[in-house]
């Protein structure tokens, strides 16, 4: 080791205690939002470095109002926290913290955010109450009406809890604190585009079965299968004109129709176009001519009576 290495050691300057000199400067408040790391996780506490003469303690209870939160899995050594300063533990010398309070500042500026980028939030159901569920994001309650579960009806909101559900943030209202969230435009969404990629496999001119779903002023709805359905419109469900669907069709019927068309996701279904092609065939049928064999002997038939 150097002599000006040795010497420094032995009589730091005012340079090599810089840090140290600014923290003593520096004044905490209570109300102060601040932002440390983590350098210990246990049960009850989460100490924080603040770059501080002294540490920050976040009480497991001060971190996240979450029911049954797992702080040893959701907190890391090394991850960054803002928490707000919310009193001094004269007994420890160190600051105490609160995520929570932080947490409310913060967290509707980001869900706002969320709302508006639509972010797709990966959540676990928390709880059970009546017409929906309860999950957290940001540490902020929010409420999964049943309706916005599922694309279907659904009849036993218990099989949510404890379950992992994508969700996006789907309105919000910060002065009454409350956040509802939802899954039904995720999981339309998914559905749309996999009945996109049916429609685009079903070729045009293909003749199927399928039964009426619903009748409209405007047409059927026809329940193909596989997911699938299709639209025969007033004008193509008949040759003769029909004022509503219902005229000719009820729900529940089988039906037999004619693809004309698949576009944009969608299905376009004829019924009058199978009848056309019949009537065709039965016209050629009528005016089919007869075998050569049978052409003679009608002729032949049609002389006998003839006196020359």
């Amino acid at each position: 080791m150097s002599t000006e290495t040795t010497n420094r050691n032995e009589n730091p300057s005012m340079a090599d205690f810089e840090q140290e000199l600014e923290a003593s400067f520096k004044k905490i408040e209570n109300g102060d939002m601040i932002t440390g790391t983590v350098i210990a996780v246990d049960e009850e506490e989460i100490t924080l470095d603040l770059k501080y003469y002294t540490e920050g303690i976040i009480k497991v209870a001060d971190y996240s109002r979450e029911p049954d939160f797992m702080v040893k899995e959701e907190v890391h050594v090394g991850d960054e926290v803002s928490a707000t300063v919310i009193g001094r533990d004269n007994r420890r010398g160190c600051i105490l913290l609160s995520r929570i309070e932080a947490n409310d500042i913060l967290a509707w500026d980001k869900l706002r955010q969320l709302k508006e980028d639509k972010t797709v939030l990966d959540v676990t159901v928390k709880g059970i109450v009546n017409a929906g569920v309860i999950a957290y994001v940001e540490g902020i309650r929010g409420f999964i009406p049943a309706s916005k579960l599922s694309l279907n009806y659904v009849e036993d909101l218990n099989e949510y809890l404890n379950q992992p559900i994508q969700v996006q943030v789907f309105d919000l209202d910060e002065e009454n604190n409350r956040l509802i969230l939802s899954a039904r435009e995720i999981l339309k969404e998914k559905a749309d585009q996999e009945r996109k990629a049916k429609v685009s496999n079903v070729e045009v001119g293909l003749v199927t079965e399928g039964k009426v779903e619903s009748l409209q002023p405007y047409g059927a709805f026809i329940n193909l299968g596989n997911g699938l359905s299709g639209l025969v419109h007033v004008s193509q469900i008949s040759e003769k004109r029909i004022k509503h669907p219902s005229a000719v069709l009820a729900v529940g019927d089988t039906v037999k129709v004619k693809v004309i068309a698949a576009k944009d996701g969608k299905l376009s279904l004829s019924m009058k176009a199978l009848q056309d092609v019949a009537a065709e065939e039965i016209v050629e049928e009528t005016f089919e001519l007869p075998e050569a064999e049978e052409a003679t002997t009608t002729l032949g038939s049609l002389f006998a009576n003839i006196k020359l």
